[in-house]
């Protein structure tokens, strides 16, 4: 995306910034502070949200921010805005109704506080950022449409494995390639991990052990894979992909797929564990033009049919600036539901769990999440990782079984299974999205 540099030079000359608020300040969140607020021109921080204010303000002050105003409404964020002074609030809906802002960026992790910044920042006339993959796996296609009726932009964001995925895949079906594998390079993969063996990495990176749980255990790469299928229209060979462990290099992997198998399923997304270059992500591709595939030998990718792309790095905070931009100033997405969805995130059992347990959440000690095509989701009532937390077991469930709608008591009240509800009656694709191939 060479062109939202020139766009935001021109920003910057014309003292117009692209205006960005955060709402999220933890380790991920205050890295997108510390970026925009150093290294990108035209584009403002104008504004950090956190429940807890203590940690907003560390994000300004770890960006070198040390004068900010503290607001309670969304007269005050307007206020300061107006002012060019940067603020802090512990109010959502302040920012997300705020005058002056131009798009938010939600990177809580939390689903059911997510969801609610979200539709609060689409009715405030906001484009929206998810750093929160969780939320976009769970009720990212109602989001969209709710987005798409209001006039704004709804997106999955660059430097995300999910990001970088689905612009790897529009270069490669911009050359003429028919994308079949989109793919995700993983260093560690138990699905029995928890917070307390995860603590000391967590640790030693400053991150929460929860995050790093649900990094370990598989939860967060089949949210970030299944937001690559919806994106895509891609499916998944079996429950929870196929995962393969290959310490070699990713290239070498164009020999363990059947080509008219994918074809059939029309492109699956996938994840291989210990594969170089790490931690990256991949596009196994084909090419239906003999004089072409000619020439790809030539260039080193091999005689196919299939053919390996890379991109070595995922470099997130880094990157976000650049979604925000393409949302503010092009209108295009880095990635979002192409229509219902075809992937879900379903719950397993990380352990035996007994009758009235309360589960806990992402990451924790009670459950993990597999990846699962969302027909059989539906037909077999499987209770989506993304409505978990806090429903309460009517029974025993014994480790490493996948929990349903009936094994559980929702709790009352919840945007969430409001919003699932909803997204269960969305039976048409949107309008098409430039990097959608298949037909849905």
């Amino acid at each position: 995306m060479i062109i939202v540099d020139r766009a935001l030079q021109r920003r910057a000359a014309e003292g117009n910034p692209v205006r960005v608020a955060l709402v999220g300040a933890g380790f991920m969140g205050r890295g997108f502070v510390n970026q925009v607020v150093n290294s990108v021109q035209g584009m403002e921080l104008a504004a950090i949200c956190n429940r807890t204010l203590t940690n907003a303000e560390r994000a300004y002050r770890e960006a070198g921010v040390e004068e900010f105003d503290v607001a309670s409404d969304a007269d005050g964020v307007s206020g300061a805005v107006r002012a060019g002074r940067p603020v802090i609030t512990s109010s959502y809906q302040a920012v997300c109704a705020a005058e002056g802002i131009d798009a938010i960026v939600e990177a809580t992790g939390a689903v059911e506080y997510g969801a609610r910044v979200v539709l609060a920042a689409i009715e405030g006339g906001k484009h929206v950022v998810l750093l929160n993959a969780e939320v976009d796996g769970t009720v990212g296609a109602i989001l969209r449409r709710r987005a798409d009726e209001a006039g704004v932009v709804l997106t999955g964001c660059d430097g995300d494995q999910p990001g970088v995925e689905v612009n790897l895949y529009r270069f490669v079906r911009g050359i003429g390639l028919t994308p079949l594998v989109c793919g995700n390079i993983k260093g560690l993969q138990d699905p029995h991990r928890n917070p307390t063996t995860q603590e000391g990495f967590a640790k030693q990176w400053g991150q929460d052990p929860h995050m790093v749980t649900s990094f370990a255990d598989g939860t967060k790469i089949s949210f970030e894979q299944a937001i690559v299928a919806n994106a895509t229209g891609m499916t998944i060979e079996r429950r929870g992909m196929r995962g393969a462990d290959h310490a070699g290099h990713v290239d070498e992997l164009t020999a363990a797929f059947d080509v008219d198998a994918l074809r059939e399923l029309g492109g699956v997304v996938d994840y291989v564990v210990g594969a170089k270059p790490g931690p990256g992500v991949y596009v196994m591709a084909t090419h239906d033009d003999p004089r072409q595939r000619h020439y790809l030998n030539l260039y080193k990718l091999g005689p196919g049919p299939l053919y390996s792309f890379y991109t070595p790095y995922h470099l997130c905070h880094f990157e976000v600036p650049t979604t925000v931009a393409r949302a503010v100033l092009f209108a295009d997405a880095a990635l979002q539901p192409a229509g219902p969805p075809v992937v879900e995130v379903i719950t397993t059992a990380k352990r035996d769990l007994t009758v009235g347990q309360t589960l806990d959440g992402l990451g924790g000690y009670d459950t993990y999440g597999q990846a699962e095509r969302a027909d059989v989701t539906a037909a077999e009532h499987l209770l989506p990782m993304g409505v978990a937390e806090r429903c309460v077991l009517r029974h025993d469930v014994a480790r490493d079984q996948v929990l349903t709608y009936d094994d559980v008591i929702l709790p009352a009240g919840r945007l969430i299974d409001q919003l699932r509800e909803e997204q269960a009656k969305l039976t048409e694709p949107f309008s098409p999205a430039p990097w959608v191939a298949v037909d849905r």
